[in-house]
């Protein structure tokens, strides 16, 4: 009897701890931009949003921190960089290390309920049950009594896919739109941006249901409210793009008396916080207002909740692989200034991503600029190669378009920049400097956070010393003999970025290195063949450039090589233009998929020899 009554104690005091816990109710929406009235867009329709801001507090600057929704979401999940994890390309999937747990399972542990309705799409493997439900129709209302609740309402209208369906009934007039100075006047634009507007009207109406449903269950002065979208707009140069118009959403928190004390310092009424925010900062602020310090293992800092943290000079974020197109870009903002960090300036920012291209805009956009080389307007420059270096001034040039990383008065600010992105890289131990293969194949037997964070299977710093100099595309002698050095670096990594230094520089790089290159296409390590097969190829003699298209086409086998090098393999060769078409029957035969992925990755590869066989035609 004693003991039925101690449980029935414990039980009630648990409750009481638990009812002691606010409400947590996100609402998020896809592919959106802070284009909404609260944020001074007077084309917008959006009354919830506005009056949810006008209730609550907006921040000025939030970034999703990578431009793509499934590392976004990765990074959100996990409280973790993605690039720290290894989860950083689009479409991939990776392990956990053992102890590090997700944010909705420390919830749970503290009497929560914790709801997803819908989208999961994170990059990792999941370690154990993240969410009590997570479907189309999970809801607050399934939990048990007055048990607090932590819910998540996604919202698709607004999702890129949306935005190219036709026909559609136009609400905002394609003529009234203020497009930005980077994309081209042309009718398909303007219906895109239009019919954008109309979907990001959709989600308003839908985010007032869910708040409507919640002032009929009586718990709005019960609940914190977050209202965020996933990354920026769904048009190409925001999506996927490391620009502040693929990174800045919209961000917007309501606290209700009850809970106003777990308020940011700075919380008022309709104010607008100046305070740096980004996604890595969700799941610690989550635990936060939950009462919970979050683990050691998060990267982020909570703005709000029992355990604030300092506001961080700096918010960081990154792009990978994206779907069927390698690339590696790291970026910053301090609120005012973008600094850009390009490790592959080689490829264009508009490289054809097969679902990008499936949107009027890019096509029209394409159309008119992507052959054009000669053109200086802004709107030509996302089809150009990349330079190592930019920096905009957001006060100054919102749509970014005027890169000022090169003026001699913008030095110091560069300097200040990039150096807050090197002490971040280091920091994080960034997978990034690692062609994928590697990422998994050096973590067998552990996980690449693990592998990452182990110094004699990830030299970071040497390795990250040659790509800084093969990115640079400096060409003094201290740059050279570093990259030079690099081909014999006794890691594979080192000497991958090497032989890119070569393909970087083009003619002048292989007549720089070309018998350092010639000896890398029988590397050890198939990922070191592939640049200098691609560099070989188009600036070596006849005799090299068809070794090096034999070497491209046997690495571009996925049933022998695997995805990630097959897939590098077969960008190589679909830059390579012209040039690949002796090889075309053989690209044809080679398999199309590999079975040892996930349907999510193998994919990318189906889509990309689809597209080079038919520029081979």
């Amino acid at each position: 009897m004693l003991k039925r009554s101690l449980l029935l104690l414990l039980i009630l005091a648990a409750a009481l701890t638990a009812q002691d816990r606010p409400n947590i109710l996100w609402l998020t929406s896809e592919d959106h931009g802070p284009h909404v009235g609260a944020y001074g867009d007077a084309f917008a329709t959006t009354p919830v949003i506005d009056e949810l801001a006008k209730q609550g507090m907006l921040y000025r600057m939030a970034w999703s921190n990578v431009p793509v929704c499934a590392p976004a979401r990765t990074t959100i999940i996990t409280g973790m960089y993605a690039p720290s994890i290894g989860g950083q390309h689009m479409r991939s999937e990776v392990a956990l290390p053992a102890g590090v747990r997700l944010y909705p399972e420390y919830l749970r542990d503290a009497g929560y309920y914790a709801s997803n309705n819908v989208k999961e799409d994170y990059n990792i493997i999941q370690p154990g049950q993240t969410w009590d439900e997570s479907s189309n129709t999970a809801h607050w209302r399934k939990r048990t009594g007055s048990q607090p609740f932590f819910s998540i309402f996604n919202f698709t209208q607004s999702h890129e896919s949306q935005i190219r369906k036709r026909p559609h009934t136009k609400i905002h007039d394609p003529a009234e739109v203020k497009l930005p100075a980077y994309h081209p006047d042309v009718p398909e634009v303007r219906q895109d941006w239009a019919q954008y507007y109309d979907k990001i009207s959709e989600v308003d109406t839908a985010a007032g249901g869910i708040l409507d449903q919640l002032r009929e269950d009586g718990l709005t002065e019960d609940t914190i409210v977050f209202f965020y979208a996933d990354h920026g707009a769904g048009i190409a140069r925001s999506k996927r793009s490391v620009y502040n118009s693929g990174l800045q959403v919209p961000f917007i928190v309501y606290f209700p008396e009850k809970w106003r004390h777990l308020a940011p310092p700075d919380y008022q009424a309709g104010a607008k916080s100046d305070r740096l925010i980004g996604f890595i900062d969700l799941a610690p602020t989550a635990l936060s207002l939950a009462g919970i310090e979050p683990p050691a293992n998060m990267q982020g800092r909570a703005f709000a909740g029992r355990h604030i943290a300092e506001a961080p000079d700096f918010q960081f974020a990154f792009r990978g692989r994206m779907d069927e197109r390698p690339d590696q870009v790291r970026a910053a903002t301090d609120g005012r200034y973008v600094y850009t960090r390009n490790y592959m300036p080689h490829r264009s920012y508009g490289q054809h991503v097969d679902y990008l291209f499936q949107t009027p805009t890019t096509q029209a956009w394409f159309k008119l600029f992507g052959g054009d080389k000669t053109s200086n307007a802004p709107q030509a420059l996302f089809w150009r190669e990349k330079p190592a270096e930019e920096l905009y001034d957001l006060e100054a040039d919102p749509d970014e378009i005027h890169n000022i990383a090169a003026d001699p008065a913008n030095r110091s600010i560069v300097e200040r920049m990039s150096r807050a992105i090197r002490e971040w890289e280091a920091d994080i131990r960034d997978l990034g400097f690692l062609p994928e293969s590697q990422i998994h194949s050096r973590s067998v037997g552990t996980t690449p956070y693990e592998m990452g964070h182990n110094n004699g299977s990830y030299p970071f710093e040497r390795i990250r010393l040659v790509a800084e100099a093969a990115s640079s595309l400096k060409n003094d002698d201290a740059t050279l003999q570093t990259i030079s050095t690099g081909f014999g670096s006794l890691d594979s990594a080192g000497r991958y970025w090497a032989a890119m230094g070569g393909l970087m520089r083009k003619n002048d790089g292989v007549a720089q290195f070309h018998d350092q290159l010639v000896r890398a296409l029988s590397d050890s390590v198939v990922d070191v063949r592939i640049p200098a097969a691609e560099a070989l190829a188009r600036h070596g003699t006849a005799v090299e450039s068809a070794k090096a298209l034999d070497v491209l086409v046997d690495l571009a086998n996925p049933e022998v090589h695997g995805f990630y090098v097959a897939c590098a393999a077969l960008n190589s060769l679909d830059y390579l233009d012209e040039i690949a078409r002796p090889r075309k029957a053989q690209i044809a035969a080679l398999p199309a998929i590999d079975v040892k992925v996930p349907e999510k990755v193998r994919r990318n590869l189906v889509r990309l020899r689809a597209k080079l066989l038919a520029d081979l035609e």
